[in-house]
């Protein structure tokens, strides 16, 4: 048994210093995007068509396809009964699955291997049912394992894996409420600067471009996060393109020029609170919004530039390596009642799928801002805020209260901060 151990172990050698010396698959850099228009989101951005392969993985190029915003609609489709149906017919075209071909090849080609070798150095039973002696007669011992091993360190690998999946789970998790958040206060704090706005001796159009501005200096900062949480090569035109259509020119050039960049466009924003004509009360509850954009940004900055510990991640990528390989030569014999033990190659070829499948979502999700749809975050948000500020107090027919006496002891307050 010592001896077949070695020998399985040599073989593994040679082969993966065969799959380290051959060059992944890869794929070349992204078409131009191009923009539609949708009835939720208004103006936003479809993804460009798969490029060949050339220089970046096919999971890599994929993950612009992940970015999907449910509506009632798609619910309606993922609660659909025969989603198992659909799911099993489409996992030949699955994005993470497509990303596992040269792990699935290496350990599938092992598997058939195997068989192969034992048949030629064990014998072999032909079609008609007929057993036939070993083609080559060496003293070479045939190639096996005992499963007990596999069975025992597999509760160890799953352990490996959970973690490694629910820490991923929670990043992405953590990246998508810092967006709801953004989300939330952006129309939180135009809100306010649009019902607190003091219009006293102000001209309807004042008012009108000072909210403009508001608006704009908000849409600005979650567009800045959105590039500083991007890969340059995705979103910087896309990024120049729309400062320059948006923004006067001076500040969209302050923005781009800036080292920081949302920090500059938290600053700009900061600078707008401060130009609206309202009591310095009132302006500290939308300051207090650009402080939960801050701590959003920062959140979303410890998430990108810290990943799961990467002893963890080459640990649970090793042990899920190993295991793999070598779990073939303890299938061969549990598949001996199995014409030539062949069962085991499709065996082994479904569990490197699914085994593979479960490390590939969480390194997936570790990285969650190129899978989330930021850009219709960022389109949502401009095409909100845009509309909050074009309303105006009693243009609905609701009457319009002037403050009572006994509350301008605030506007004094105000006086006196001064």
């Amino acid at each position: 048994m010592l001896t077949r151990f070695y020998h399985a172990l040599f073989f593994l050698a040679a082969l993966a210093n065969y799959f380290l010396e051959t060059n992944a698959f890869v794929l070349s850099s992204s078409n131009p995007v191009t923009r539609f228009e949708t009835a939720q989101f208004g103006t936003t951005k479809i993804a460009p068509s798969l490029p060949e392969p050339k220089d970046i993985s096919y999971g890599e190029m994929s993950r612009k396809y992940r970015r999907t915003v449910y509506t009632h609609d798609d619910w309606r489709k993922h609660r659909n009964p025969d989603r198992f149906f659909y799911y099993l017919r489409s996992i030949f075209v699955s994005g993470v699955y497509k990303s596992l071909g040269r792990e699935v090849v290496a350990t599938t080609g092992l598997a058939t291997f195997i068989v192969i070798y034992n048949a030629i150095i064990g014998g072999y039973t032909d079609f008609e049912n007929h057993q036939h002696a070993a083609l080559i007669a060496t003293n070479l011992p045939l190639m096996g394992l005992p499963l007990n091993p596999f069975t025992l360190s597999s509760p160890s690998l799953g352990l490996l894996l959970v973690f490694r999946t629910n820490t991923s789970y929670q990043r992405w998790d953590e990246a998508r409420k810092n967006w709801g958040m953004n989300i939330n206060h952006t129309r939180d704090l135009v809100r306010m600067g649009n019902a607190f706005y003091d219009k006293t001796g102000v001209s309807p159009e004042q008012r009108q471009n000072d909210l403009k501005v508001l608006s704009l200096c908000t849409w600005a900062f979650v567009r800045s996060m959105k590039r500083h949480l991007s890969p340059e090569d995705e979103d910087e035109e896309d990024f120049v393109w729309e400062l320059f259509e948006k923004l006067p020119e001076q500040q969209a050039q302050a923005i781009i020029d800036a080292a920081h960049r949302p920090n500059r466009a938290l600053q700009d924003l900061s600078y707008a609170i401060e130009n609206l004509p309202m009591h310095f009360l009132r302006k500290n509850e939308l300051h207090k919004a650009v402080t939960i954009f801050e701590d959003n940004l920062g959140s979303s900055e410890r998430i990108l530039t810290s990943p799961v510990p990467l002893f963890y991640s080459r640990h649970t990528a090793r042990f899920l390596s190993f295991w793999l390989l070598f779990v073939p030569f303890a299938l061969y014999e549990p598949f001996g009642a199995s014409w030539n033990h062949v069962a085991m190659i499709p065996a082994t070829a479904a569990i490197s799928v699914f085994l593979f499948g479960i490390e590939e979502l969480a390194t997936q999700l570790e990285e969650p801002f190129t899978i989330l749809p930021m850009q219709a975050f960022c389109d949502k948000i401009y095409n909100w805020c845009t509309e909050i500020v074009s309303w105006d107090a009693g243009d609905n027919g609701m009457s319009v209260n002037e403050p009572r006496p006994e509350h301008t002891v605030f506007a004094n307050l105000e006086d006196i901060g001064r």
